[in-house]
């Protein structure tokens, strides 16, 4: 009898299973390519900036970085500079990565919370380095967030109809996927 109980149990523990990974399967999913990615976020630059009056830089040619382990995306930024410290025009790379979110009012796919993950100067003395280094974080912080993306009517029509809103955003190899969910309660 409790052997009897047990099988059944465990039959209804795996249906269970079973049914909640056919449920979410089966929830809209879009895929956007990391061309598209690239041009949103290319469209951007080159960005010119000051830095107290002392130093002048610009930022271009943005690689797009996709981190799936992390769940992260980002941009390997080519960083120029000239100015006192610095003599002739110096020229450097960041590796910067951001987390994504959706933004219902606008119905946008955005980077949030950039992050520095490496800076690469050669040539470039190590006090300037450091110095540099340290003011990065704020000048990335500075920039706030980036709109990546902006879904269409279209794009998003039968979700509408069926109450999703994009809900999860994962970073895969070749893009983003963007799995639907219940939209939330305003």
């Amino acid at each position: 009898m409790h052997r009897r109980l047990a099988i059944a149990g465990l039959a209804c523990c795996c249906a269970g299973r079973g049914v909640r990974a056919q449920d979410a399967a089966a929830l809209p999913r879009q895929k956007i390519s990391a061309a598209v990615l690239y041009e949103a976020l290319s469209a951007r630059f080159p960005v010119r900036l000051s830095i107290g009056g002392l130093l002048q830089g610009q930022v271009s040619a943005p690689r797009l970085l996709l981190l799936p382990a992390r769940n992260l995306m980002g941009a390997a930024l080519r960083l120029e500079f000239a100015g006192l410290q610095l003599g002739q025009a110096q020229a450097g790379e960041m590796d910067l990565v951001f987390a994504l979110r959706y933004e219902a009012h606008d119905r946008t796919l955005r980077a949030h919370h950039p992050r520095v993950l490496e800076v690469r100067w050669p040539g470039l003395p190590a006090e300037t380095l450091q110095a540099v280094q340290g003011v990065l974080p704020a000048l990335a912080r500075e920039v706030g967030e980036v709109v990546l993306h902006r879904f269409s009517a279209r794009e998003l029509a039968l979700a509408d109809t069926m109450g999703f809103e994009p809900q999860d955003i994962q970073v895969l190899d070749d893009g983003l996927l963007v799995v639907f969910g219940p939209k939330r309660a305003p």
